[in-house]
């Protein structure tokens, strides 16, 4: 059997470790744009900030693709796909044959087309370990930086430029921060960690235009700047499979992370799979969600059986100690509690806990997960106590025995 593997981040791990699990001797390609060796992409930040080194960035160690037998291709580009003929074009002129293929293509960032935007001296986007190093380069203590996006993105290149900059100033079109994962309660909570440190925030206003490194905004405020970053959000790469599988937001798939083609799959950042707390068909960027597609991806690949129907969108993420996890739809009735610097909302209908906003304590939010996930019916455990106290008490006894893998 001959692999091809369209990307070289968490999917495509997972997809390799997981042929590898069933096919110890078939070629496996792998595919990668950038030149670098697979890397934890949260920690972009961190590196930014001088916490961590490339090196330490390392999504698994240097032995990886000799020890997996893998090719790895990186500086080129998959330019097409030939479904019928199986092979792969590379942006370098080679045509490579496949008996089955991954796209783990991931996403990009999206950059609206402001008008003036050519004229800014400087400006980077944060998404991947090249532009946190270009971004590392061009710091120092008296640049001013405009950061266009107050989603993740945004916050945690603010965060990441924090205290090595002169200014920093974020702008959204959105009424407050993290608008996708985080009511306005929670949201307050956490612009005011950074609005303590200094970071100045501008929502509901759009950019009119650039002229040079000046931003015009919709209600005529000017802002001048030395580094512009574009964080305004994402767009799943799913050029490569258009005409050939089904689309939507992103690449479809199914529970064993195939597409509409036979023989193609597709996992991580550019797919589309079921959200079991909703029910619907939606894009879940999610580090987690990635691996277990490309895992899942990987065993059908070689010829196993596995199947992963239990994604929800979810985000654990932190900022300057502030810790934060989210899980599910935020639908149906609501227990809220904020107190002793734990801010918790439930939220729950029709006998299942549909999803959760932590933001401080997130110790116990793993059992919240399970319920969601699993969808457990609340009137099979204690749901009161679960929402003060949770915990393997509030589960019946053979729920607890099979959870603890002995008898209770």
């Amino acid at each position: 059997m001959e692999y091809i593997i369209i990307g070289n981040s968490t999917a495509g791990i997972g997809c390799v470790e997981g042929i590898r699990q069933f096919d110890k001797n078939g070629g496996i390609t792998v595919i990668s744009d950038e030149q670098q060796h697979t890397y934890s992409r949260p920690l972009i930040s961190y590196f930014v900030q001088g916490k961590v080194t490339a090196e330490k960035m390392k999504y698994r160690g240097d032995g990886f693709y000799r020890d997996n037998a893998v090719t790895l291709l990186s500086g080129v580009t998959a330019v097409k796909i030939d479904p019928y003929g199986k092979t792969v074009a590379l942006s370098d002129g080679k045509i490579l044959s496949y008996d089955k293929l991954l796209a783990a293509t991931g996403s990009r960032a999206f950059e609206p087309s402001f008008t003036g935007i050519e004229s800014v001296s400087c400006k980077n986007t944060f998404m991947t370990l090249l532009d946190a190093q270009k971004l590392a380069s061009l710091i120092v203590s008296e640049k001013r930086v405009l950061i266009v996006g107050a989603g993740l993105i945004g916050l945690k290149c603010a965060e990441g430029v924090l205290r090595r900059v002169s200014e920093i100033t974020v702008i959204d079109t959105a009424p407050r921060v993290l608008t996708s994962i985080l009511d306005s309660d929670g949201a307050k909570l956490v612009q005011n960690r950074f609005e303590e440190k200094g970071v100045k925030f501008i929502f509901s206003k759009s950019i009119r235009h650039f002229d040079g490194n000046c931003a015009v905004l919709s209600d005529g405020t000017v802002i001048y700047f030395d580094i512009a970053v574009i964080a305004a959000g994402v767009r799943p790469n799913t050029e490569l499979l258009s005409g050939i599988a089904q689309i939507g937001q992103g690449i479809v798939i199914n529970e064993k992370s195939e597409t509409s083609m036979p023989d193609i799959y597709a996992a991580g950042d550019c797919a589309e799979s079921i959200d079991v707390s909703s029910g619907r068909q939606k894009v879940m960027a999610l580090l987690p969600n990635a691996y277990m597609q490309g895992e899942c991806a990987g065993v059908n690949m070689a010829g196993g059986n596995k199947s992963f129907s239990k994604a929800i969108p979810m985000n654990a993420i932190g900022f300057m100690g502030l810790h934060i996890i989210t899980a599910g739809n935020y639908t149906g009735e609501v227990y809220e509690s904020n107190k002793n610097g734990a801010y918790k909302k439930l939220f729950y209908s029709g006998n299942r806990l549909n999803g959760y906003i932590f933001i401080g304590d997130i110790e116990k939010a793993g059992i919240y997960t399970s319920l969601i996930r699993e969808q457990t019916p609340l009137d099979s455990i204690d749901f009161a106590l679960i929402c003060e106290k949770p915990g393997l008490m509030a589960f019946t006894k053979e729920v607890r025995a099979e959870k603890l893998g002995a008898h209770v």
